[in-house]
């Protein structure tokens, strides 16, 4: 009986792994690594990279300068409606992606909830690059605000405490205090959003369109070449799952913000005025 349940363990096993990897490994074995990197060189390729790094920097710089503040003030306060508050942040999390792309739209195009506005002081949002950029912040910044403030939670109330006591004003102490001890937290959340960002397709290509050049990430190349280039599209498919991989390496890399007592910093007079 007890081998017997052993071996369906691994049976399951084995054959979770196996449709977790096939698909995966199936890009790279269906077309030789030589035809691979040579369909990375087209024109959609390129440009759909060129597109992509540069509205998730732009993104992920956004997430983290308002992220991270609101993460704290989240985490360090306790207010009426703050699980409300909470389940507003995760709510992109389980928003289907099409829900996403035409909220936005609906709040920034044109005939949109604030589109008049915008196009009073001469801003058209939908269907640029802006958009895109907005698209990735929607869908990837919940998955930053939320591991953020489970980081700011774990950090040791008592060294907070013990820094104001000290003198430190609430700014020092935030930069000084809880900041280094949630930053393994925060890098997992941004490496997790950025790679949310990699691979954003429903609420850009609803909110932004798909303008080669413009408009057009890499996941939205790898949908428009499907009918057109097969090769190109699993050229940039496995130059995502590359990028993926590398991207969750890090989040397994990155040191845990469950620091020991030893790396907690001294808290003094000095060092906290310094």
């Amino acid at each position: 009986m007890r081998h017997g349940f052993t071996a369906l363990l691994w049976a399951a096993t084995v054959l979770a792994l196996s449709f977790l990897v096939v698909p995966v490994a199936a890009i790279f074995l269906r077309v030789p690594p030589g035809e691979l990197v040579s369909a990375l060189g087209s024109s959609v390729a390129r440009d759909a990279l060129r597109v992509t790094l540069v509205t998730t920097l732009v993104a992920q710089v956004a997430i983290l300068l308002v992220g991270t503040p609101a993460a704290y003030v989240i985490a360090t306060r306790r207010f009426r409606g703050r699980t409300l508050l909470v389940t507003l942040v995760e709510m992109p999390l389980v928003l289907p992606p099409a829900v996403a792309g035409i909220g936005l739209l609906a709040a920034f195009g044109r005939f949109g909830l604030l589109g008049g506005t915008l196009s009073a002081f001469g801003l058209e949002i939908a269907f640029t690059r802006i958009a895109v950029v907005l698209a990735i912040i929607f869908v990837a910044g919940p998955f930053f605000l939320r591991t953020a403030i489970a980081a700011f939670e774990a950090v040791d109330t008592t060294l907070v405490d013990a820094s104001r006591t000290l003198g430190a004003g609430p700014a020092r102490t935030f930069a000084r205090i809880a900041l280094p001890l949630a930053a393994g937290g925060l890098g997992a959340g941004a490496a997790l959003s950025f790679a949310r960002g990699l691979g954003e397709f429903g609420a850009t290509i609803m909110f932004a369109g798909s303008l080669q050049g413009v408009t057009q990430t890499l996941s939205l190349a790898v949908y428009e070449q499907f009918d057109v280039d097969f090769d190109t599209a699993l050229a940039i498919g496995a130059e995502l799952v590359l990028a993926s991989a590398v991207l969750l390496l890090a989040v397994k890399l990155i040191p845990s913000w469950r620091r020991s007592p030893q790396s907690f910093p001294t808290l003094s007079a000095r060092s906290l005025s310094s």
